[in-house]
Parts: C-alpha cells; structure tokens; sequence
C-alpha cells in the first residue's frame, strides 16, 4: 500500500526526529514529578525550564511570561474567559472577527451565554480584517479584542501590531491565537505588541497535547484550573514533562530553521500552484496573495465537490476540505462564508499546506494526482481521463452519503409530502396519505399489486456486497407489508469517468444473486452517468387484501420485536474512515445482505397487527411512524435493543453519520427519554440504517412464540424491545430496562 502524500500541515505535523529524541529519555529513565525536592524530581525541573527557555526566545519574551497548556484550545480558552472573567467590573464587550477558529468562536458563544457582549468583525475578500473595523467596534465596555495571527483555512496573516496599537491606545487587552504562525512566521511578541497568544505543538513538528499561553508580565488572569501552584500557580497541574520537553525542543528548531523551513515551504507550495494553475482551469486562490503564510495553498475548483475530490485522491493525497455537500444542504466553512466566495467556488474548496518533510517530487506526484482527479470529476475540463488504474477499488471513497443516512433530513420530506395531494382513486389501498415506504393498487376483490423503490449510494467497499445489500434493502418493503415479491427493476447511478465498468457489473452480480435468492427476476431497469456510484430496484409484489400489513395497525398491549441489530449507518461510517476490522465489516455485510423474506415467512404463520422495516429514518423514526399513524404511544428498552458489533464503541468515540442525528432532531418531540439515558444511546437509537429488520406489532402473548421460532430459523438477534401502551399521540418512552 502507498503512503499518501501528506499535504495537510495545517492540520497537524509530524513529530520531528530530533523532538522525538529529546523526548525519549522522559518516557522512563527520568520520571520524576518537577515539584519534587529529590533529584528524580530535580532533572524534570530543569527540563521543564530549559523547554520554557526555548519557548521564549523563539517568540522573544521572558521566560516567566510562557505557561505550558494542553494545546492551544485550552491556551485560548485560559486568555478569553480569563480576560473576561478578571474585568468584569471594568466592562463585559469583546471584539473577535467572523473568521476565527472554533477555540475563539466557541468560547466567546459561551461567554455571550453569560452576560457577556460580542462583535464579531466582518473581513474583506481576502479573508484580511481591516483595523477601521476593529475602531470602529469599540465601546466604552470593551475589555478585549481578540484576532488570530494568521487564518489556518486561507493562511491570511492579520495586521497585528496594528491593532496592538489601537488596543493599546483604548487601554483594551489585545490576545491572538498564533496556533498556525508559529514556525512559519515571525512571532516576536514585543514586534507584535500582543498581551496574551496562543500557541498549539502539534502546529510546529511537537506532540499533540501540547501549548503554552504567553502571558504579557503585568496581565492578570482569573485562575481557570484550581490545584496546587504550578506553573506560577497559574494552571494548576504536573507538569507534561515528556511533551514540555518536546514543544521546547521544537521551538528551538523552529527558531534556528526559521529561514530554510521558510523557503523550503514557500517554494513548494507556489510549485504546487503553478502546476495546479497551468493544468486546469479557473481555479481560484483564495486568501491574500502576498499577505499570507508561506505553506498555506486554499484553491477553489469550479463544478468540483470538494469532499468528492478528497475521495477521489484519499488514497494518493491528504488535504483539507473548505465545504462539504450533504443530502439537502451544502455546508461551508465560516472563513469561506465570511469572505464571501461564491457559491460554485466555495463548495469546491480545498487547502494543501505544505511542511518540512514534503519533497519535491512528493508535489509532482500531486499535481499529477490531483490534476488527474479534478478532470475526471469536473466535464467542463477539456480533457477526459478515465480511471483505469489498477488498484482495489474501495467505494465508499467514491460518495459523501452512505447508504440510508444520506436520504433527505425527514423534516424537509415531510414538509414536501403534506403539499401532494392524497390519490382519490378507490383502487389505491395504501398511497401517500400514510407513512408505508409502499404503494398498493387492489386488481381485484382478492389480490392487490406492491409496489416499492429504493436506491441509495455505497453502505460498504466491495462492490458484489454493496448490489446485494441494496437488493436486500429494497425487496424488503414488500415484506414488510405481507406481501410476496414478483420483480424488480434496476435503478443504476454510475460514475462512468471514475471508476470501470466492472465495479458496474460486480454491483448487479450482487443484486442479481440476492434476486435469485428472494425467488424473482430483475426484468431491465435504467441508468444514468453520475458523479456518485448508486443503485437501487422498483420492486413489485403481490399481496391478499384481506393481509395488508401496515403502520396504522398496532394495537395497545401489543409487543414489539426487531428482526435484526442496528447500528450499520454506524459501522458504515466506521468502514468508509477506515476504522472497522474485517470480523466487523463481515458482521455488517451479512446482516444488511440477510433478507427479511425469512423473518416475513415466520411473521406469516402469526395474527401480527403492524409491521415497518427500519431504514434510512432509524429505529425510532420508524417505529414513530407506527405511534402517530396507530395514535398510540409505546415504550422500549434500550438495553434490549440489538447492536452490531462495535457499534457502541464507535458511537461512543463520535462516529456517527450526519443523517443519525438528524434522526434524533426528528423525533425529539415525540420522545420520551430516562433521565439515565445518554446521548451516545440516544444517536445510536435513531442510526440510519439499511436493510435493517422488520420491527413487528402483534399481541403480547404471541412474544416469546414468535422470538422462539426466529431464533430457531436462524435469526438469532430477534428480540422483544418493547409495547404499545394506550391510545396518545405517539409519544415513545425509552427506558433503561
């Protein structure tokens, strides 16, 4: 496998071989705690000071004014709220500017949260902040003002010493976040004129978990961290010897470096540029043009989604992207918006930032690599390039939705389904007045058609697994509503300049298998070139009217019983980063491709009252549907509920899909949760799933019948997960058991 070529610095650097020497013998032969009197603790001490001495000749100040931090959001966070906090009585208003990052935003949101005034001032098209507009924020009550050194989407370096001036001149305390500048840039305090900034190791070749927070001599702060005394008793807490001694480190070859990390990164991000610039055409630079950090490279690529791209070369190139299109929204970052970049433009945004260890050949490779993708991806480009390499195609690389997570947020659907009005045709049974995923149409006083569509973008890498998958997702409709498939037609969305048409044929070899499987035959179906891989079936079926299953129907006392585990919206999302195992990818591959015919024969041979399958809505969005078209309200138990493998461990480390959660925001006014419910239980609750099982009503009595009977046909994780309680409006009460 081939490393890709990092061109993320920005993002986080790489630990430098010399930090990572200096380091080591901190790891065991010296562990001694720096407040300690004895000589194990002596040696830290020392060492603790020596990196604060490094720190403060890089930026040019005394040793007393550095404090060591955990990175520099809690640096940040120390300067705003402790700024805030110590002058209340002098004043509540803060200045900060449109394009900070989330380290100032978020801070200064919770500060406006508690009693606190906040202007955040606007920047030009280069994302450069104007001094006239800081002056022109100021009040009497302004306490602070803080902007950062330098952008790290854009790289635009501020005029800092400026605004030092006019803050000065107002007797306002100045604080920048310096986290992109260090190493890069100069960033001599006293030159700057700043009172307090911030400053991140991991921006600058030290570990991550690192910072320090300069502190002007005279600058008094309220205490956020209470302890002991260290750190001046300033931050209360040992010391981080073994990263102390790596930022320190750091800072010293940032220092003696300073000139040919400069140019060395300067040269490589304008051969980057250059390059881009000659092969494709009007791309955009965004961010100043001179005023800017010598390895920061945000270019914009018109009719080109910037998360597509990334997909497109993750293997090859790692960047950032500026935007990222979802379903029904497009979301771009506040550096982009602020700087008000067209919409064609913005949405196509990527930054490269180069470092010290990038090659130059490593920036050929990218260029080629990149150059390559874009036209593939963009069909205003003049040439065409297919994707013919031989390599393992992995597809969930080649889409932004996975699955069932990337249908339509519920709220806006169901805004646009309550303006289509309600067949008035007798022969329709069940149509859009419900909340069914199929229509049926009665052909005479016995049988009646089914008739169901599904398609979604690729749930998981292979593409033999992801056509049966989808094959299973969509005949699983018709299951759900008692019926008996006949056949299906093939709905084909395929990125024909991306990837060969064998993936194509490997996805209907899936679909087609799964067919044979439920006992029906795909008869045709349609395609279209797109930019994502997609596939689904229209699948129609035959039911007895006298049968219809539907989600009007359950009765109060009635069990509920899921067929299958939920969380594959979850380990989807975990297989695309590359963070599931093979025994979990397997686990999830067999049971999305599991048909629910197996579960729909069982349910079959019992007087069942409902039946839905849970899907892209997850399960309570599902079982919802059931609530408020039955008008009766119901209890689960989470701790009854099946999960996937890892899926709880997944969700608990936040790998959950955009679509789950707005899922949760969907039901949030029909549910009920215990107060011991967390809200990891809560997003897995509402994942999105495909092909999920069949979640069944019937009476209560009947339970442990129909559990027995499945688990002895083989579904092994059917479970009983909850009741209908009495006649409401649909509200769902989740419990703990």
């Amino acid at each position: 496998m081939t490393i890709p070529i990092y061109l993320d610095y920005n993002a986080t650097t790489p630990i430098d071989p010399e930090v990572a020497d200096a380091m080591k013998p901190f790891l065991a032969e010296y562990f001694g705690n720096p407040s300690s009197s004895h000589s194990y603790g002596i040696k830290t001490k020392i060492a603790v000071e020596n990196a604060r001495k490094q720190l403060a000749e890089l930026i040019n100040c005394n040793n007393s004014e550095i404090i060591f931090t955990s990175g520099g959001t809690e640096s940040n966070n120390y300067a705003i709220k402790g700024i805030a906090l110590a002058n209340q009585h002098k004043g509540n208003h803060i200045i900060t500017t449109q394009i900070e990052h989330p380290a100032v935003i978020e801070v200064c949101k919770y500060l406006e949260k508690n009693g606190f005034s906040v202007t955040y001032v606007p920047v030009d098209e280069y994302g450069l902040v104007h001094v006239e507009e800081i002056k022109k924020a100021i009040t009497s009550k302004t306490i602070l003002i803080s902007v950062m050194h330098a952008n790290n989407e854009v790289g635009t370096i501020q005029p800092i010493s400026e605004i030092a001036t006019l803050a000065k001149q107002n007797d306002i305390i100045f604080h920048s976040d310096a986290s992109q500048s260090i190493g890069k840039i100069q960033t001599d305090v006293k030159k700057m004129g700043v009172d307090l900034m911030a400053i991140a190791g991991h921006k600058f070749y030290a570990p991550k978990g690192i910072g320090a927070l300069f502190i002007k001599q005279g600058v008094k702060l309220e205490k956020l961290i209470h302890g002991a005394n260290h750190e001046q008793n300033l931050r209360a807490g040992t010391e981080n010897v073994l990263e102390v001694v790596g930022i320190g480190k750091a800072a010293e070859i940032a220092k003696r470096d300073f000139e040919n990390n400069f140019s060395h990164m300067e040269t490589l991000r304008e051969k980057l540029f250059e390059g881009l610039k000659e092969n494709l055409e009007n791309i955009k630079l965004n961010g100043h043009p001179t005023k800017r950090l010598p390895n920061t490279l945000s270019l914009s690529f018109p009719n080109v989604e910037a998360n597509t791209l990334l997909s497109e070369i993750t293997d090859d190139v790692a960047a950032s992207a500026g935007a990222a299109c979802h379903t029904d929204d497009i979301t771009i970052s506040a550096t982009l918006q602020a700087m008000i970049i067209p919409l064609k433009y913005a949405m196509g945004t990527i930054r490269f930032s180069t470092g010290r260890f990038l090659k130059s050949t490593d920036v050929d490779k990218a260029i080629d690599i990149i150059t390559k993708a874009v036209k593939r991806l963009n069909p205003t480009e003049t040439q065409t390039v297919k994707n013919s390499e031989e390599k393992e195609i992995k597809l969930t690389h080649y889409t932004q939705g996975l699955g069932c997570a990337c249908k339509l947020r519920p709220q806006e659907l169901e805004k646009i389904l309550k303006k289509i009005p309600v067949s008035q045709n007798a022969n329709v049974l069940v149509g859009t007045d419900t909340t069914d995923d199929a229509a049926i149409y009665k052909i005479d006083n016995d049988k009646a058609i089914v008739q169901t569509v599904d398609f979604f973008t690729p749930i998981v890498d292979d593409p033999y697994s992801f056509g049966a998958i989808s094959a299973a997702n969509s005949i699983s409709d018709i299951y759900a509503m008692g019926a008996k498939p006949l056949f299906a037609l093939n709905i084909v969305g395929f990125p024909s300049n991306r990837l060969p048409m064998s993936v194509l044929e490997d996805i209907l070899k899936g679909a087609q298998d799964k067919a044979n499987e439920a006992g029906i035959t795909i008869v045709g179906g349609h395609t279209i070139d797109d930019t994502e891989p997609k596939y689904g079936m229209t699948v129609t079926g035959i039911i007895d009217i006298n049968k219809i299953l539907t989600n009007s129907n359950a009765k109060s006392g009635d069990a509920i019983i899921l067929t299958k585990p939920i969380g594959a919206g979850i380990i989807s999302t975990a297989i695309k980063r590359g963070l599931a195992d093979k025994q979990t990818e397997k686990e999830a591959i067999d049971t999305m491709s599991q048909l629910n015919k197996y579960a729909a024969d069982i349910m079959a041979d019992f007087p069942v009252n409902s039946c839905t399958d849970v899907t892209g809505f997850g399960l309570l969005g599902h079982l919802l549907e059931m609530t408020k078209s039955s008008k009766i309200d119901a209890e689960i138990f989470f701790n009854n509920v099946p999960l996937l493998r890892q899926a709880w461990d997944f969700a608990v480390s936040n790998v959950i899909p955009g679509g789950s959660l707005n899922n949760l925001d969907y039901v949030k006014d029909y549910i009920v949760w215990d107060s011991n419910i967390s809200d990891t239980a809560k997003a897995v609750l509402c994942d999105a799933q495909t092909s999920g099982g069949l979640l069944i009503s019937l009476p209560f009595e009947y339970k442990d019948k129909i559990i027995d009977k499945l688990h002895s046909s083989g579904i092994i994780k059917a479970t009983y997960i909850g009741k209908f309680l009495t006649k409401g409006r649909g509200e769902i009460f989740v419990k703990n058991n």
